[in-house]
């Protein structure tokens, strides 16, 4: 199960520290972008230069994906939009296919995930929220952990990453629910020693 920490920030400034910060803990970052509108606040809602220090991953907390993947979608290796924005699944499948990219999901605390179900053959990722998105330091919520494994069920080859309130304490329930990666954001970057923060993490994880 892999770790994988998250990127919140108002500017480019804040977002070169960030991830200066990050350096030798991870190869992959996972970016939070927020407009404002889909939830009560932004993050990376700037013309956003990524070093190629990192590979990363995107998770679009926004009402119009597509528009940001037109402009974006080639600084990241993996777009994640969230299931409730996308009005035709089935023409947005298509089109990312035809991107050559992995088809990602992120289904909210109270999404059911027999929204996704008639489409799982064709999906590679789906993230489990288990905060309320948007904001760092968000309450943390066990209860969606219980859609990984219907989600498995229907194809076992989907690959489920878990996000939010991930800590020593709750890392062994994302573990134990059957995830494969974990997203974690304050515990990790705004860490006063992110390194430390990721052995311990991992220590937790392997309890």
């Amino acid at each position: 199960m892999r770790i994988l920490p998250s990127i919140m920030a108002k500017r480019q400034q804040e977002m070169d520290s960030l991830l200066s910060k990050l350096k030798g803990i991870s190869t992959e970052v996972h970016l939070d972008v927020a407009d404002g509108t889909f939830v009560p606040n932004t993050s990376l809602w700037f013309d956003v230069r990524l070093p190629s220090t990192f590979r990363y991953t995107a998770h679009l907390m926004v009402t119009n994906p597509e528009q940001w993947i037109e402009q974006n979608g080639k600084l990241v290796g993996t777009y994640i939009v969230q299931v409730e924005v996308i009005k035709d699944i089935d023409d947005y499948i298509k089109k990312t296919k035809q991107q050559k990219k992995k088809v990602a999901f992120a289904l909210n605390p109270e999404t059911k995930w027999t929204i996704l179900k008639p489409y799982l053959q064709e999906i590679d990722v789906v993230l489990i929220l288990t905060v309320h998105p948007g904001f760092y330091g968000a309450k943390y919520l066990k209860s969606p952990l219980k859609k990984i494994q219907p989600l498995k069920k229907v194809n076992p080859k989907i690959k489920i990453i878990v996000d939010g309130g991930m800590n020593p304490a709750t890392i062994k329930d994302a573990r134990n629910a059957g995830a494969d990666d974990v997203v974690s954001g304050s515990y990790l970057t705004n860490s006063a020693d992110p390194q430390k923060a990721m052995k311990e993490l991992k220590r937790a994880m392997k309890r």
